[in-house]
Protein backbone atom coordinates (compact mmCIF):
# COMPACT_ATOMS: atom_id res chain seq x y z
CA UNK A 1 0.00 0.00 0.00
CA UNK A 2 1.53 3.12 -1.23
CA UNK A 3 1.37 6.47 1.36
CA UNK A 4 -0.97 8.56 -0.80
CA UNK A 5 -3.14 5.05 -0.77
CA UNK A 6 -3.36 5.14 2.66
CA UNK A 7 -3.77 8.99 3.44
CA UNK A 8 -6.90 8.27 0.83
CA UNK A 9 -7.98 5.02 3.35
CA UNK A 10 -7.33 6.98 6.56
CA UNK A 11 -9.30 10.65 5.17
CA UNK A 12 -12.28 8.14 3.84
CA UNK A 13 -12.48 6.48 7.84
CA UNK A 14 -12.55 10.11 8.94
CA UNK A 15 -15.10 11.29 6.76
CA UNK A 16 -17.07 8.25 7.58
CA UNK A 17 -16.84 9.07 10.97
CA UNK A 18 -17.87 12.43 10.45
CA UNK A 19 -20.97 11.83 9.00
CA UNK A 20 -21.92 8.90 11.37
CA UNK A 21 -21.46 11.69 14.21
CA UNK A 22 -23.30 13.82 12.13
CA UNK A 23 -26.25 11.63 12.27
CA UNK A 24 -25.84 10.64 15.79
CA UNK A 25 -25.30 14.56 17.37
CA UNK A 26 -27.99 15.72 14.98
CA UNK A 27 -30.35 13.47 14.60
CA UNK A 28 -30.59 10.10 16.99
CA UNK A 29 -29.62 12.04 20.01
CA UNK A 30 -32.42 15.24 19.65
CA UNK A 31 -34.97 12.02 18.46
CA UNK A 32 -33.87 9.89 21.82
CA UNK A 33 -34.45 13.26 23.70
CA UNK A 34 -37.97 14.06 22.56
CA UNK A 35 -39.28 10.79 22.66
CA UNK A 36 -37.98 10.27 26.44
CA UNK A 37 -39.60 13.86 27.20
CA UNK A 38 -42.95 12.89 25.61
CA UNK A 39 -42.95 9.57 27.91
CA UNK A 40 -42.38 11.56 30.82
CA UNK A 41 -43.58 14.88 30.55
CA UNK A 42 -42.12 15.89 34.26
CA UNK A 43 -38.59 15.55 32.36
CA UNK A 44 -39.38 17.38 29.28
CA UNK A 45 -37.24 20.64 30.91
CA UNK A 46 -34.62 18.56 31.22
CA UNK A 47 -33.99 17.78 27.35
CA UNK A 48 -32.62 21.66 26.34
CA UNK A 49 -29.69 21.42 29.26
CA UNK A 50 -28.81 18.05 28.46
CA UNK A 51 -29.04 19.05 24.47
CA UNK A 52 -26.67 21.69 24.40
CA UNK A 53 -24.58 19.37 27.04
CA UNK A 54 -24.24 16.83 24.51
CA UNK A 55 -23.69 19.09 21.32
CA UNK A 56 -20.79 20.90 23.31
CA UNK A 57 -19.45 17.44 23.92
CA UNK A 58 -19.11 17.49 19.95
CA UNK A 59 -16.68 20.13 19.38
CA UNK A 60 -13.38 18.73 20.61
CA UNK A 61 -14.46 15.07 18.61
CA UNK A 62 -14.72 17.74 15.04
CA UNK A 63 -11.62 18.92 16.23
CA UNK A 64 -10.47 15.89 16.67
CA UNK A 65 -11.42 14.74 12.97
CA UNK A 66 -9.74 17.83 11.78
CA UNK A 67 -6.32 16.87 13.20
CA UNK A 68 -6.50 13.85 11.74
CA UNK A 69 -7.17 15.05 8.58
CA UNK A 70 -4.24 16.89 8.69
CA UNK A 71 -1.97 13.34 9.51
CA UNK A 72 -3.07 11.83 6.94
CA UNK A 73 -2.29 14.90 4.32
CA UNK A 74 1.28 14.49 6.06
CA UNK A 75 1.30 10.53 5.40
CA UNK A 76 0.38 11.74 1.44
CA UNK A 77 3.64 13.73 1.29
CA UNK A 78 5.69 11.12 3.14
CA UNK A 79 6.05 13.38 6.07
CA UNK A 80 4.65 10.02 8.42
CA UNK A 81 6.91 10.45 10.90
CA UNK A 82 7.82 14.65 11.76
CA UNK A 83 7.72 16.62 14.84
CA UNK A 84 4.59 18.08 13.18
CA UNK A 85 2.36 14.71 13.12
CA UNK A 86 3.44 13.68 16.93
CA UNK A 87 2.47 17.44 17.59
CA UNK A 88 -0.87 16.86 16.25
CA UNK A 89 -1.23 13.40 18.17
CA UNK A 90 -0.60 15.25 21.30
CA UNK A 91 -2.96 17.71 20.55
CA UNK A 92 -5.53 14.55 20.18
CA UNK A 93 -4.44 13.53 23.44
CA UNK A 94 -5.47 16.56 25.17
CA UNK A 95 -8.51 16.94 23.42
CA UNK A 96 -9.60 13.34 23.84
CA UNK A 97 -8.76 13.64 27.78
CA UNK A 98 -10.85 17.13 28.51
CA UNK A 99 -13.20 15.95 25.95
CA UNK A 100 -13.61 13.05 28.86
CA UNK A 101 -13.28 14.99 32.00
CA UNK A 102 -16.43 17.42 30.55
CA UNK A 103 -18.48 14.49 29.98
CA UNK A 104 -17.60 12.98 33.61
CA UNK A 105 -17.80 16.20 35.11
CA UNK A 106 -21.35 17.58 33.32
CA UNK A 107 -22.67 14.01 34.21
CA UNK A 108 -22.38 14.20 38.19
CA UNK A 109 -23.01 17.92 37.89
CA UNK A 110 -26.51 17.09 36.06
CA UNK A 111 -26.63 14.50 38.72
CA UNK A 112 -26.66 16.34 41.55
CA UNK A 113 -28.80 19.00 40.15
CA UNK A 114 -31.21 15.99 40.00
CA UNK A 115 -31.43 16.45 35.78
CA UNK A 116 -29.91 12.80 35.66
CA UNK A 117 -30.37 9.26 37.55
CA UNK A 118 -26.91 7.53 39.29
CA UNK A 119 -27.31 4.98 36.48
CA UNK A 120 -26.91 7.17 33.62
CA UNK A 121 -23.64 8.25 35.13
CA UNK A 122 -22.33 4.82 35.68
CA UNK A 123 -23.48 4.29 32.22
CA UNK A 124 -21.56 7.28 31.15
CA UNK A 125 -18.05 5.63 32.84
CA UNK A 126 -18.07 3.22 29.99
CA UNK A 127 -17.58 6.08 27.37
CA UNK A 128 -15.13 7.50 29.59
CA UNK A 129 -12.79 4.76 29.77
CA UNK A 130 -12.97 4.78 25.96
CA UNK A 131 -12.19 8.52 25.83
CA UNK A 132 -9.02 8.02 27.88
CA UNK A 133 -8.17 4.76 26.27
CA UNK A 134 -8.14 7.30 23.31
CA UNK A 135 -6.06 9.86 24.76
CA UNK A 136 -3.40 7.45 25.92
CA UNK A 137 -3.28 5.80 22.57
CA UNK A 138 -2.46 8.68 20.66
CA UNK A 139 0.01 10.24 23.74
CA UNK A 140 1.48 6.58 23.16
CA UNK A 141 1.82 6.94 19.25
CA UNK A 142 2.58 10.96 19.80
CA UNK A 143 6.00 9.75 21.75
CA UNK A 144 6.47 7.17 19.12
CA UNK A 145 6.13 9.13 16.16
CA UNK A 146 8.17 12.41 18.14
CA UNK A 147 10.95 9.57 18.48
CA UNK A 148 10.63 7.92 14.79
CA UNK A 149 10.82 11.75 13.73
CA UNK A 150 14.08 12.01 15.77
CA UNK A 151 15.76 8.49 14.54
CA UNK A 152 14.84 9.36 10.70
CA UNK A 153 16.87 13.21 11.28
CA UNK A 154 19.73 11.16 12.85
CA UNK A 155 19.87 8.90 9.62
CA UNK A 156 19.19 11.82 7.29
CA UNK A 157 22.10 12.99 8.29
CA UNK A 158 24.43 10.18 8.48
CA UNK A 159 26.57 9.60 4.77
Amino acid sequence: MTQKSLAKWVQGILIGFAVVGAIFYLGIIPMIGKDIAADNPEMAWMYYPWLVFLLLTAVPCYIFLVYGWKIAGNISKDKSFSQENASYLKKMAHLALGDTVFFLVGNVVYMFLSMSHPGVVLGSLMIDFVGVAVSVGCAALSHLVLKAAEMKAENDLTI
